[in-house]
């Protein structure tokens, strides 16, 4: 299978379905695309019902291209991170990894075009952390929620507005970024640096005043991204967490029990902003983000430092400080239901407590004039009335 085959199977894939975003290479399947969340087959010429063993490596080879290192990541660790341009259409994140002895390939499809925080119709709170000049921004959430094109937009509007040197470490270079006021200079894993902690490290003598960080990957990575963030660096980066409490949570965790007291002092000097996504399934087709988020005050600093107590948990403090553009999922939730882009059997199936999105979409319903039970013709039984007063 040559390049320019490849080429026309990619082109096949991405032309398939509308909002295509991922494309799926998995044996004994056809060539799948993700469109609207859900895998949908994909017909070629000529056809191919099933992939076989052979297609599937074939087809992930010529993606590697001969590249040694990653040839050595994929025997030795089993998958391996690339990234991949369609000429004139389309750049990829690729993903190659073995499974019963197969390969299989995943594909992200990466914009052309670096969107801004309005047109993403994110909250406010991500406006501020661009206005910040120091400490940690934390974008957290399930893969393929839309962390890195968070960052992007929040990235995009410091270029809009300072002039300051941002240096990026990402795996891989998802978005470029245009040259405007700001000076970018975006390193890619494997290609411009070996590790995440060795780029962070280098990049606190380039002279950088924010750094991106494709991810928090181990804790050698977290304490050089803490010392960034102490000596007048801004610092963004993404995490594999649910939510803002488990993100702290996860930080601490990476490191020695002694160590602990040290690291929440740090993590609560240094801490801005932790925004968790969830992407739903949205009324009448695509999807839409719903955000947790929490900023730095002095509840969520003594949180940090002591730890939740029944009264003081994050979930707690970030529902009573929306005044300050924090938000639950749930709150976050129940505005979309509000506003007519979910249904509500979405609302309650991702909601982080049901019972508290279920009260406030009857709060919605009671305040539209629409029934909140299904319950009817309920009376007074007066005969029982009678009774109780003989």
């Amino acid at each position: 299978m040559k390049k320019q085959q490849i080429d026309s199977i990619l082109t096949t894939m991405l032309e398939s379905y509308d909002n295509v975003s991922d494309f799926n290479i998995t044996v004994d399947k056809p060539f799948q695309v993700e469109a609207d969340g859900e895998l949908k087959p994909v017909s070629v010429n000529p056809p191919i019902r099933r992939l076989t063993p052979f297609q599937a490596e074939v087809f992930a080879l010529n993606l590697i291209n001969g590249d040694r290192r990653l040839t050595k990541a994929l025997l030795k660790e089993g998958s391996c991170d690339a990234s991949y341009q369609l000429a004139g259409k389309a750049r990829f994140r690729v993903n190659i990894f073995s499974q019963k002895g197969y390969f299989s390939t995943v594909m992200r499809q990466l914009a052309n075009r670096v969107p801004t925080v309005e047109e993403l119709g994110l909250p406010e709170a991500f406006l501020k952390m661009a206005g910040e000049r120091n400490g940690i921004i934390l974008v957290t959430g399930a893969t393929g929620t839309g962390k890195s094109t968070s960052l992007a937009a929040v990235l995009n509007e410091i270029n809009e507005r300072l002039s300051v040197h941002v240096v990026t470490l990402e795996d891989p270079v998802e978005y470029v970024h245009s040259q405007k006021r700001s000076t970018f200079n975006q390193r890619e894993l494997g290609t411009d640096f070996e590790s995440f902690a060795t780029g962070l490290r280098a990049a606190l003598r380039q002279a950088p005043k924010v750094i991106l960080v494709g991810e928090m990957r181990d804790r050698e990575t977290v304490e050089i991204g803490l010392t960034a963030a102490e000596t007048g660096h801004l610092v963004l980066s993404t995490l594999h967490t649910v939510d803002a409490g488990q993100t702290i949570n996860r930080i601490v965790g990476m490191f020695d029990q002694e160590e602990e007291n040290q690291v929440r002092v740090r993590l609560a000097d240094t801490l801005r902003w932790i925004a968790c996504q969830r992407l739903l399934p949205k009324k009448g087709g695509g999807r839409i983000a719903a955000f947790e988020i929490m900023g730095s005050n002095l509840r969520v600093k003594d949180a940090i430092l002591h730890g939740e107590e029944e009264g003081k948990t994050f979930y707690e403090i970030i529902e009573q400080s929306r005044t300050f553009g924090m938000m639950t999922f749930d709150q976050s939730i129940s505005d979309l239901y509000r506003r007519g882009q979910i249904t509500e059997d979405v609302a309650l199936s991702y909601a982080s407590r049901r019972a508290v999105v279920g009260r406030a979409i009857d709060a919605i319903r009671a305040a539209r004039g629409e029934k909140t039970t299904d319950i009817e013709d309920l009376e007074i039984d007066r005969e029982y009335e009678k009774k109780i007063k003989k």
